[in-house]
């Protein structure tokens, strides 16, 4: 009962000091944040590309592409990913530093035992001894340590939200290329295949005497580059399918299998204000939360030059049968303090905060420029789009024109009123305009994930905002 009563009592003085001692600073708030680190980027009341629907930015964009096989590769890439699996371990190993920063706010228990037997090498002593020990925060410096530590778990979380939408945007990126590398293969195989119906006539008109071996050549010439190109597309074909299988956790093996066509293009998206973005990003909200750490940071090592305070206490019964103890209560018990003041350090102690003060605007600096790469990635997308789609429509004109060209050129070089030359010119036009468009209709898609990953919408369900960090005791 009186070793419960000290450790009770114990416990409360300590308790007593640490909620008079002196409340902390808090870290700029997120507007203070904006006003200081981004003074020359006011965000306007709109996006100033257009394109985008005036409505808040919604969530589960991956399903707009209403395509459940990639889904599910986003799926395994979530699970398989080695980057990703990384980037939650650091999210574990923060919320390991909160808890050993939190400890210190507690007292420290331990215990020592001996027992020995009677004999010329022994001291015949047996006895154990509980000690406890508290520093007094009076300052905050274990307080600023602990919030420190905290804010720099909220930016390892809000890190990976942004990992896990970022792989979710490369997966889905990839699988746009993968498949634009396979229709574009199909298109070198329509094209060389009407190269070589060319050189068939070319060879039938110099059978007969209406053409020239000139012409022969030209058309097996026209022929090797098709099939050059046709490699070629291989190649990256297979470079796009080992890049998506990384992305997977697969082995690089070039056989995962993608759609036959790509997607239709959904429709425009919510994109919210400007002035909602920096709330809402994951990247930002990590730099702001790192901001925070760097401000307690600096908390710290102010309050590391002041000095240290401590509670002890001990308990312990000692009992011997060899050695003739001094009459005494037994057990004994006590209570005690430490004081320990830094005198001099030889400058160490300060320039810890002149380091910790740079690191804080280091790290404002940082936010500065997550929120003005948020800004410029938005509107960057926005334009895209807006060029991309107007450039499709432009080019699916042009589709139809060289077809139609193409197709009258080949009857008058049948009917030998136009040379080979002429339907030559017309093949490599028609294929340029079809790998053209193809190129972009992949690339409208893939600016769409852009803008989705721009504008920090999830691309499933809403994922929560890290929980803000607990208000320290004293500064309640």
């Amino acid at each position: 009962m009186r070793a419960d009563r000290l450790i009770r009592g114990f416990a409360t003085t300590a308790l007593a000091v640490v909620a008079a001692g002196c409340a902390l600073q808090s870290p700029p708030s997120a507007a203070d944040l904006r006003k200081e680190a981004l003074p020359h980027s006011a965000a306007p009341p709109a996006f100033k590309a257009s394109g985008g629907v005036a409505a808040p930015v919604a969530d589960r964009w991956l399903a707009s592409f209403n395509d459940p096989a990639l889904s599910a590769l986003v799926d395994e890439a979530l699970m398989f990913n080695a980057d990703l699996q990384g980037a939650a371990a650091r999210v574990e190993q923060a919320g390991g530093y909160v808890k050993v920063a939190s400890a210190s706010l507690l007292p420290a228990l331990s215990v020592f035992g001996t027992a020995s037997g009677a004999s010329s090498n022994s001291s015949g002593l047996d006895g154990i001894w509980l000690n406890a020990s508290l520093e007094l925060d009076i300052w905050g410096r274990i307080r600023y340590g602990q919030a420190a530590a905290q804010a720099q778990s909220a930016a390892a979380e809000a890190a990976f939200a942004y990992a896990r939408q970022s792989l979710a945007a490369m997966v889905a990126k990839s699988w746009f290329l993968a498949t634009e590398a396979g229709l574009q293969r199909a298109i070198v195989q329509d094209m060389l295949r009407s190269a070589e119906s060319v050189l068939r006539l070319a060879q039938d008109r110099f059978r007969i005497g209406n053409g020239n071996e000139q012409d022969v050549a030209a058309a097996r010439a026209n022929v090797g580059s098709f099939r050059d190109n046709l490699r070629q597309i291989e190649y990256s074909r297979e470079q796009a399918l080992r890049a998506l299988e990384l992305l997977l956790g697969r082995y690089p093996a070039a056989e995962v299998a993608v759609a036959p066509s790509l997607s239709p293009m959904p429709p425009p998206v919510p994109v919210g204000v400007p002035s909602e973005l920096l709330e809402r990003r994951p990247d930002v909200i990590a730099a702001e939360r790192q901001v925070a750490a760097a401000f307690n940071r600096v908390g710290e090592a102010r309050a590391a030059q002041l000095p240290r305070i401590s509670l002890t206490a001990g308990l312990s019964s000692i009992s011997s049968d060899v050695v003739v103890l001094q009459n005494r209560d037994n057990p004994a018990w006590g209570v005690g303090g430490n004081l320990l003041a830094p005198l001099y350090q030889g400058g160490a102690l300060r320039a810890q905060v002149e380091i910790r003060t740079a690191e804080q605007k280091q790290a404002v600096a940082a936010y500065a420029s997550a929120g003005q790469r948020a800004f410029g990635e938005v509107e960057g997308a926005l334009s895209a789009e807006n060029a991309l789609r107007e450039r499709e429509a432009i080019l699916a004109a042009n589709v139809r024109d060289n077809e139609r060209a193409l197709e009258l050129t080949t009857a008058q070089f049948r009917i030998g009123s136009t040379d080979q030359r002429s339907v030559e010119q017309r093949q490599l036009s028609l294929f340029s305009a079809r790998t053209t468009l193809l190129r972009v209709q992949s690339e409208r898609l893939a600016q769409r994930v852009n803008l989705h990953l721009a504008l920090g919408g999830s691309f499933g369900e809403p994922v929560p905002a890290p929980a803000p960090a607990p208000t320290p005791v004293a500064a309640r």
